[in-house]
This record gives C-alpha cells, structure tokens and sequence, in this order.
C-alpha cells in the first residue's frame, strides 16, 4: 500500500521533508540562542557597576563603543563649530529636540556633543550658542545611532540645520571634516550657560537589555518550530490521503489516476 512512497515524485516530497525539518528546528535554536544571549547580556549589564559613576577618561581610549564603554565619562578638548538641532526627541514624556554641536579636536575629527535638550520644535524655541574658545568637555559616551527616535532611518528630508539621528553616517555629507563614530552627552549644563538646556540622560547600550529586539527573537523561535510541525504534519496527512487512495483503487472503488 506504501509503495507510493518510493516513486520519483514522492522521492522529491520526501527530501523536502528531509531537509526542511533540520533547517528549521536549526533557525529555531539560532533564534532562542540569541535571545539567551540578550538575556546574559542584559543580567551582565546589571552586574555591572554604573558607567557614569567611573573616572572619566581621554575619548579615543574608549573607542570604539561597545557594551562596556557605553555610558562611561569620555573627556575632549576642542572647539565647537557647527551646530545641529535633532528633532522628535523625548525627556520626561514632552516631545522636544536636542541641540547638538560638533566639537573640532585637536585630531581634526569632530565629536558629536549632546549640550542638552529643549521643549518645542527646532525654529519655534531660541537655542543659546556654544561657549567661544579652546572648551574642555566631559559627558557620558553614547554609540552612533542606527535609526532615529521613532526607529524611522532619517538620513534626509529634513530642513537645514536639522538631523533624524546622530551618527558619522549622517554628518559626512553635511560637514567638510571627519566625524567620530560616536557622540556624548553632558550629564550637566555648562557652566554660565542659559536659555533652559535640560541634560539629556545616557541610554543603555544597543544590544544589552531586553527590548522587542530581544522578544522578536523568542517570536521567531516559537514560528520555526511551528514550521518544522506544520512540515511533517502536512507529510503524515498527504500521505495518508495517497494510502487511502491506493486502498480504494485496489478494491475497485476508485479508477488508477494514472
């Protein structure tokens, strides 16, 4: 009655199955793997003591980002030139705008300095201007960002003066010099400094907490599962239809499809 199985079309179905099961149950334990791996990294991170509470340190001795030089106080001396407004950010749930400005060092790279955050729209509130002269800054170091505040990639569109996110890939073709690959924010206002600058707190690095990244991953482990169930589910069922179809044509019931 099972014969069938052993014809070059079920040949095919059969390799399918083969190989579509492994695969799947694969992808589905990649997933939860790297969902575990957020889940230490975010329990590591916890262990581990406040960033901003360490002695800060020259800028290029923490780069390049990662999870373990995210937040520490980096120290920069410089010049600031020119001068961004970052809209659609949040502070203490009121929709508002950083004022960033670059800081020209003594390498001839520009470091992205989060002075502060304002309430309002960039154009409709009155943004006080960097110190003049040599300044000497030290704020919480902070990643480039992949994607702007609402997750929308906004390297365009926007009015002068204006940016969607603050990283180098953004700046390099708004600026004639090189950008560092990551930016700080003052923890404080600048001293004599006015106009209402709030500072803008430091945000854990990308990777280390469970956010809906983390949680998308346990999604897609639960669905690979669920395919490689659906897989051999569907093969038990098409091959019980084929028996029964083999069983009615050799009682007569039915003609030979073939």
């Amino acid at each position: 009655m099972y014969r069938f199985l052993l014809t070059p079309r079920w040949w095919g179905i059969n390799l399918f199955v083969v190989l579509a099961i492994p695969f799947c149950v694969f992808m589905g334990t990649w997933q939860l793997g790297r969902f575990e791996d957020r889940v230490q990294s975010h329990e590591e991170a916890e262990k581990r003591p406040d960033p901003a509470a360490r002695a800060a340190e020259p800028l290029d001795e923490l780069l390049p980002v990662t999870t373990e030089t995210s937040g520490r106080p980096a120290v920069a001396t410089g010049t600031y030139s020119d001068q961004f407004l970052v809209p659609g950010r949040e502070l203490d749930n009121r929709s508002g705008f950083y004022v960033l400005d670059l800081l020209r060092t003594d390498s001839g790279k520009a470091l992205p300095v989060v002075r502060g955050w304002l309430p309002g729209t960039p154009g409709g509130t009155k943004v006080p201007a960097a110190p003049a002269g040599t300044v000497t800054v030290t704020g919480d170091l902070q990643a480039s960002e992949n994607t702007s505040s609402d997750g929308v990639d906004l390297r365009g569109g926007l009015p002068e003066g204006q940016l969607g996110m603050i990283s180098a890939a953004s700046l390099v073709n708004l600026v004639p010099y090189d950008v560092y690959d990551a930016w700080i924010t003052l923890p404080e206002p600048e001293a004599g400094a006015t106009g209402g600058l709030r500072p803008v707190p430091a945000t854990a690095a990308q990777g280390s907490g469970l956010d809906l990244k983390a949680f998308q991953n346990l999604g897609y482990t639960g669905e690979w599962f669920v395919f490689a169930g659906f897989v051999l589910f569907m093969w038990f069922r098409l091959v019980r239809r084929e028996a029964e179809a083999a069983r009615d044509v050799e009682l007569g019931l039915a003609a030979d499809a073939d």
